[in-house]
């Protein structure tokens, strides 16, 4: 059974950057379906980043790939907010539409970013 396995979080400054990293076990999806939600305390889980769609919270500073030798996804953030202080979750689903509707295969365990003023 494939697992989506997470790292990179932490603490960070604002204005500061990180990069999250999320290996898969094996290469069953694309990076055409695999992406980058998070979930901030007190809100609902939301889609910010994948190949093709970025929500407008993190246009312009996260960008979002794939190195498909490695089976890892990567969601470099920069220009880092307090406001994106949250559990951050990579996501691999059926195709792109499903991940963006938040029908998810496989969730990775999450890691937490938390930016300070």
């Amino acid at each position: 059974q494939d697992q989506l396995v997470e790292s990179g979080g932490g603490l960070v400054q604002a204005g500061g950057s990180l990069r999250l990293s999320c290996s898969t076990s094996r290469r069953t999806y694309s990076r055409a379906t695999m992406g980058w939600f998070r979930q901030a305390p007190g809100k609902e889980r939301e889609h910010i980043a994948s190949l093709i769609w970025y929500a407008d919270s993190v246009k312009g500073r996260f960008t979002f790939s794939m190195d498909n030798a490695k089976n890892t996804v990567y969601l470099q953030m920069n220009s880092l907010k307090t406001e994106d202080t949250a559990v951050y979750y990579c996501a691999a689903a059926a195709n792109p539409y499903a991940l963006h509707q938040g029908t998810i295969d496989i969730w990775g365990q999450g890691t937490q970013v938390t930016v300070s003023s």
